[in-house]
């Protein structure tokens, strides 16, 4: 069950300890473009109704076409993404841009692949996220649409400048260092928060000599993340 009400993100993070090697472990001011927050209060809305009308936490389609709704009419809504920035790569969940303005900015439309009835996943990702790696912390700017035509969270994080993948060997280390434990290859916990896909390709070693976690997944440890990841993951399908 994905909801905040019971696993309270914010709470969580308050009680935190884990030490961090990185210099660059403490959390940044959220950015004045971030609308993550609404976004959840809407999101949340549609997940309350529709538990209220219906017993049914699965409302991912209806969240989304809210969030679109609410997006074109508060000028969230980007109907051009190449206006952004120009394609570069794309991932299981992620079309990645670089931006037009500023050549240190890369936006990622996420597909909310990894949220599965409902996109209160999503949410408790990147708050997570933010928490755990806030050098490389995503802010939400908007919503679009992908070359797929789906509907997107357009995120925005700073490009690394890095000369090469961090190794497994590097991840495994400092995830040991951050009190993660390792459960399975790129997969680790902390018995709060579940880790996947901590992996060379989305784990950097910067120019800087400090590991940059760019792009993992995670889950509330207890919410049936890792059958969610398994059952949504291209890694697991080939399978």
């Amino acid at each position: 069950m994905y909801l905040c009400t019971e696993n309270n993100v914010e709470e969580r993070m308050k009680d935190e300890t884990t030490q961090r090697l990185s210099p660059k472990s403490e959390p940044k001011e959220t950015p004045v473009d971030d609308i993550l927050e609404d976004a959840e209060i809407i999101a949340r809305g549609v997940l309350e109704s529709i538990q209220a009308l219906a017993g049914t936490e699965a409302c991912k389609g209806v969240q989304i076409a809210k969030l679109k709704e609410w997006a074109v009419a508060n000028n969230h809504w980007i109907s051009d993404i190449n206006e952004l920035g120009t394609f570069t790569d794309r991932g299981s969940e992620n079309e990645v841009y670089l931006s037009l303005d500023d050549e240190h900015i890369i936006y990622k439309l996420n597909d909310f692949r990894y949220s599965d009835d409902n996109l209160e996943p999503f949410f408790v990702r990147i708050k997570a996220h933010n928490y755990l790696f806030p050098e490389c912390r995503y802010s939400l700017i908007g919503f679009a649409e992908n070359q797929d035509n789906r509907i997107c969270a357009v995120l925005k994080q700073d490009l690394v400048l890095s000369d090469r993948e961090a190794t497994q060997e590097e991840i495994d280390e400092e995830m040991k260092n951050l009190g993660f434990r390792k459960e399975d290859e790129g997969f680790f916990t902390n018995s709060e928060y579940d880790i996947f896909d901590a992996v060379p390709n989305n784990v950097l070693m910067g120019q800087d000599g400090h590991l940059y976690f760019i792009d993992t997944i995670i889950f509330l440890s207890g919410t049936g993340g890792i059958n969610t990841y398994r059952s949504l993951s291209p890694r697991y399908s080939k399978e």
